[in-house]
């Protein structure tokens, strides 16, 4: 296999980096919003391999709104 683009490419097709996605899984809470729009940033990267990315990542998105940052036990439960 070789690494392309943050992606792995074998024979068996295409793959995150396991690199990025264990960046993803250490990545630490966001206390601010910049700090979510770079998790949002790397997540949406690998959307196509997450199923329902969109409904997933919406109550985070949602926080991107002015005035609307407010981290909650529903945002928790999403990142």
């Amino acid at each position: 296999s070789l690494e392309y683009l943050g992606h792995m490419v074998s024979s068996q097709g295409v793959f995150p980096e396991p690199s990025k996605v264990q960046a993803i899984l250490d990545w630490p809470q966001p206390k601010t919003i910049t700090e979510l729009r770079g998790f949002l940033g790397l997540t949406g990267f690998y959307r196509k391999f997450i199923k329902g990315y969109a409904t997933i990542a919406l109550p985070l998105t949602s926080l991107l709104r002015k005035d609307a940052f407010h981290w909650n036990k529903e945002a928790y439960k999403h990142f």
